[in-house]
C-alpha cells in the first residue's frame, strides 16, 4: 500500500533518468520477430504540398500511393467495392497525407458532422493510426469525414474506445484537415506536426499505421492491414509499417494553455440541505494547464485552478436497480491518457474499476463541482514499461473536505501483447471521519494465438476504522472469433471492499459470469449476420447466501444496410433485497427475495437517411409487480449545418406496495448546429419527472478560433454532472452562466 501522494511521486520522479537511460534505444519487447506484411513508404519534400483537400499538387506525384485494401465488412478479406489510395509526404517538421477515396456513386457519399470530436458513425469517413513507438500497442487515431470535420483519440493497450469509435476521444491533438466531394469520389489533405506526436526521434524512424476507410451507404468497412473481423484498428500489433522518414527536426511537445472565466452561479434554498451557500455568486477566475513532452513517448500534463465548464453535462437516467449507476468521464484533464490507468475489475459488470477519476472534483452525492487547486500527471512508456503517476488536490467546498489524490499505474509489456501490472492509490482528506482510503492491486493480461485472452487481478483496500473483508480477487478468459464469442469470469469481492477513488457496483459478492454468443452468417437477402447469446450471472455472498442471480437468451439481426434487432427472448431475474429499496420518492420495496422474468424487442432503422429511429420495448414482472419500458430514439439530420436527436423513456410500473402504480418519463431533446466547421451551438433539454425540478438544460456556443483555443459561452440549468448515489437522489436546480476563453501556445 502506499504512504502518501508525496511519496508516491518522489518515488516516480527518482526512477526518471534510470529508466530514461534504459528507453536511450527504442524498446520493443513484444513481436520482434513478426513479419510485416504491409509497409508504406513516405517521400521527402521541401515544403509542405497544397493542403486544400484536392490531389491536385504536383507534389503528391512524389509519393507512391498506397492501396491494397481489404473488407473488414461486410465480406471479410475481399477486395473492397471501391478503391482507396493513400499518398504520405513529410518535411522537417511535418507528415502530410493525401487521401483519393473513389466512389463510382458521389451521390451516396454521406457527409453530414461538422462538430468536431464526436462520433462520425453516421457518415464516411477516414481515419489514420499512427502508431509512432512502434511499440505494437498504443497509437494517435486520426479521423475525418468528407466535409474535413475531425475526431481524435488514443488507443492504449489495444483497447477499443467502445460506440463513441475507435480509441479514447479525450485526447486533442494540435492537426489540420481539408476534404473535397468531387465526381470521383472525395479526397482529402492532412497535416500532423511531429510535435502533435511527441516524436523527438530523427534518424531511422519506422512507424507502425494503418488506414481505415468506411463507406456508410453500403456499411462497408475497408482496413489497409489487420482487417480481420477479430481484430480491427484498435489491434495495432496487427498494423503495417511506415518507412522512408529520416532528418526530421526535433519536435518535443510544449504547450501552454491559459484560460480565464467570468459568469455566475444561482442556488436555490434547498441547497443548504446539501452543504451548500443558496443564492447567486460570481465567477471570475483564471488557471493554466501544460502539457510538456519529456521524452518521444513520455508527457507532463500540469494543471492549476482547474475548470470543467466546457465539459459535456451527463445524460440523466433513472435506477431500476439498488446498485450504482456508471456514468463516463467527460472532464479534459483526467480523460488525456485515460486508458494507462485503467484497472478494469472484473468483465460482468462493465464499470467496475480500481480508479475511477469522476471520483475527483465531483460530489458523489450532489454532483457538484468541488474545486481543484492543482494536479500534475505523467503518462507514457519507458523502457519495455508503461507508466502513469497523478497528483490531484482539492480544496474545501460544501459538504466536501479538502483532499489530496495520489495515483501510481505501470505495467510490464511482455510478448503478443501480454503484460503484467501494478497500481496504488491514496486519497487522504480532512475530515476526521474519514482521513485516509488507501487501494493497491496487481493484474495480469495473456494474450495467446491472438483470438484468446487470460486476465487476472488481486487487489486490497485499506480504510479508516476497518479490518478485514477488503479484498477483490478475480480470473477470467475471453475468446473470440468471427463467428464465435466466449467469456467467462470468477470473482470474489469482500464485505469491506471499498475503492473511494474507484467504482464498484456490488460488494460481498462470489461472482461467477459466463457469456456465449454465435455470429453466423447466413446467405439470406439483406442479412449481413445473425446472433445467438446466452449468458448466466450468478452471485452468492461470500456465506454462500443467493443474493442476485441473472440468465438470458437474445436473438439479434444485423442487416446490410445498417438496421438491426435486438430481441432478449427471456430474461430471468432473481434479486435478494437486504434493506427496503426506495426506487421513487416515497415508493418503496420491502425486504425480501424477489424472482421475476423480462422480455425485450428493439428495432433501429438504417444508420445512412436523414432520418434514423431507434425503438425500444422491455416488459413483464419486476420484482412483486410489472413494469414497462417503452424508447424511442431519434435523429434528423436535413443537413451538415442542423442535426436534431430526440429521446424518450417511459417506465410504467405497477407494483403492489403504497403508491406503486406511477410512471417516470426521461427525455432529451439535442440540437447541432454548426455555423462552419469552427463555430458551432449545441443545445440539450433533458426532462426526468422522477426529480422535484423535472427540466434541465445546456446551450453551448464554441468558437474555435485557433487550433487547441476556443471561446466558450455556456449557460446550464439544472446539474452538470449527475450523482453516483444508488438510490435516486433528488437534484439541485442550479443556474449557470459562463463565458471561457482558452489559449493554447508553444513558447
Amino acid at each position: 500500500m502506499l504512504s502518501g501522494s508525496r511519496a508516491l511521486l518522489c518515488v516516480f520522479v527518482s526512477t526518471l533518468p534510470a529508466a530514461a537511460a534504459a528507453a536511450g534505444q527504442q524498446a520493443n519487447p513484444t513481436n520482434q520477430n513478426r513479419p510485416v506484411n504491409h509497409i508504406a513508404h513516405a517521400a521527402k519534400v521541401d515544403h509542405a504540398p497544397r493542403l486544400d483537400g484536392t490531389l491536385d499538387d504536383p507534389l503528391w506525384r512524389q509519393a507512391t500511393p498506397t492501396t491494397d485494401f481489404r473488407q473488414r465488412e461486410p465480406y471479410e478479406g475481399q477486395a473492397p467495392t471501391e478503391e482507396t489510395e493513400v499518398r504520405i509526404l513529410y518535411t522537417r517538421n511535418e507528415v502530410y497525407f493525401g487521401i483519393f477515396c473513389h466512389d463510382r456513386n458521389p451521390n451516396a457519399i454521406v457527409a453530414t458532422q461538422l462538430r468536431r470530436d464526436v462520433s462520425q458513425e453516421f457518415d464516411d469517413y477516414f481515419e489514420i493510426v499512427i502508431d509512432s513507438n512502434h511499440d505494437r500497442r498504443n497509437a494517435y487515431v486520426f479521423q475525418f469525414n468528407p466535409l474535413g470535420t475531425q475526431r481524435d483519440a488514443l488507443i492504449t493497450e489495444e483497447q477499443s474506445g467502445g460506440d463513441s469509435g475507435d480509441g479514447d476521444p479525450g485526447w486533442d491533438g494540435v492537426w489540420t484537415s481539408e476534404a473535397r466531394i468531387t465526381s470521383a469520389g472525395w479526397t482529402a489533405t492532412v497535416a500532423i506536426p511531429f510535435a502533435t506526436l511527441n516524436f523527438m526521434r530523427s534518424q531511422d524512424i519506422v512507424w507502425g499505421i494503418n488506414f481505415k476507410r468506411f463507406i456508410r451507404s453500403k456499411n462497408e468497412e475497408d482496413l489497409w492491414s489487420g482487417w480481420r473481423r477479430s481484430f480491427g484498428m484498435n489491434r495495432i500489433s496487427q498494423a503495417g509499417e511506415l518507412q522512408g522518414i529520416s532528418d526530421i527536426g526535433s519536435s518535443r511537445l510544449f504547450i501552454v494553455k491559459p484560460y480565464g472565466l467570468a459568469g455566475f452561479r444561482h442556488l436555490p434554498p434547498s441547497a443548504a440541505a446539501s452543504g451548500l451557500t443558496p443564492g447567486t455568486t460570481g465567477l471570475y477566475t483564471g488557471g493554466l494547464d501544460i502539457k510538456l513532452g519529456l521524452r518521444s513517448n513520455l508527457v507532463a500534463n500540469l494543471t492549476g485552478n482547474t475548470d470543467f465548464a466546457d465539459a459535456d453535462v451527463d445524460a440523466q437516467q433513472f435506477n431500476l436497480t439498488p446498485y450504482r449507476l456508471f456514468f463516463p468521464e467527460k472532464r479534459q484533464f483526467f480523460l488525456e491518457n485515460a486508458g494507462v490507468f485503467d484497472f478494469p475489475l472484473g468483465i460482468s459488470s462493465g464499470a467496475d474499476r480500481l480508479f475511477f477519476s469522476r471520483q475527483i472534483g465531483i460530489d458523489p452525492i450532489t454532483g457538484q463541482q468541488v474545486p481543484i487547486n492543482g494536479g500534475a500527471k505523467i503518462t507514457g512508456s519507458l523502457g519495455g514499461f508503461q507508466l502513469g503517476a497523478m497528483d490531484v488536490d482539492t480544496r474545501s467546498s460544501g459538504p466536501n473536505y479538502y483532499a489530496n489524490y495520489a495515483v501510481m499505474r505501470v505495467k510490464r509489456a511482455l510478448p503478443g501483447g501480454s503484460y503484467i501490472g501494478a497500481m496504488g492509490i491514496d486519497k487522504r482528506s480532512g475530515n476526521p471521519l474519514d482521513r485516509f482510503n488507501e487501494a493497491g492491486g496487481v493484474d495480469t493480461r495473456v494474450v495467446l494465438l491472438k483470438n484468446l485472452v487470460f486476465s487476472g487481478f488481486a487487489a486490497q483496500t485499506r480504510t479508516q476504522g476497518i479490518s478485514g473483508g477488503q479484498t477483490n480477487l478475480g480470473a477470467g478468459a475471453d475468446y473470440r472469433t468471427g463467428w464465435l464469442e466466449f467469456a467467462a469470469e470468477h470473482r470474489k469481492i469482500g464485505p469491506n471492499f471499498n475503492p473511494a477513488v474507484g467504482f464498484l457496483e456490488r460488494t460481498d459478492c462470489v461472482c461467477n459470469f459466463a457469456d456465449l454468443t454465435l455470429k453466423p452468417r447466413p446467405k439470406i437477402r439483406g442479412v449481413r449476420e445473425l446472433n445467438f447469446e446466452g449468458f448466466i450471472f450468478h452471485g452468492p455472498d461470500t456465506h454462500g447466501v443467493l443474493q442476485t442471480q441473472e440468465w438470458q437468451g437474445t436473438f439479434r439481426a444485423l442487416f446490410h444496410n445498417g438496421a438491426y434487432t435486438d430481441d432478449d427472448i427471456a430474461d430471468v431475474f432473481a434479486q435478494r433485497l437486504t434493506a427496503p429499496f426506495n426506487i421513487y420518492k416515497n415508493v418503496t420495496l420491502p425486504a425480501g427475495f424477489y424472482r421475476w422474468t423480462r422480455h425485450q424487442l428493439t428495432y433501429g432503422s438504417p444508420q445512412d437517411r436523414e432520418f434514423v429511429v431507434r425503438v425500444f420495448e422491455r416488459f413483464g414482472s419486476y420484482y412483486s409487480g410489472r413494469l414497462n419500458e417503452a424508447r424511442v430514439r431519434t435523429t434528423y439530420r436535413p443537413s451538415e449545418r442542423l442535426s436534431f436527436s430526440f429521446s424518450q423513456q417511459w417506465n410504467r410500473f405497477r407494483l403492489p406496495v403504497a403508491g406503486g402504480n406511477f410512471s417516470v418519463v426521461i427525455g432529451s431533446l439535442e440540437t447541432d448546429y454548426a455555423f462552419s466547421r469552427f463555430v458551432s451551438l449545441a443545445t440539450i433539454l433533458q426532462i426526468n419527472t422522477a426529480n422535484t425540478q423535472a427540466a434541465s438544460t445546456n446551450l453551448r456556443l464554441r468558437w474555435n478560433y485557433r487550433p487547441d483555443s476556443d471561446l466558450y459561452v455556456i449557460y446550464t440549468v439544472g446539474q452538470q454532472f449527475a450523482s453516483l448515489a444508488a438510490a435516486n437522489p433528488a437534484q439541485l436546480t442550479e443556474n449557470r452562466f459562463a463565458v471561457k476563453y482558452t489559449y493554447s501556445w508553444r513558447p
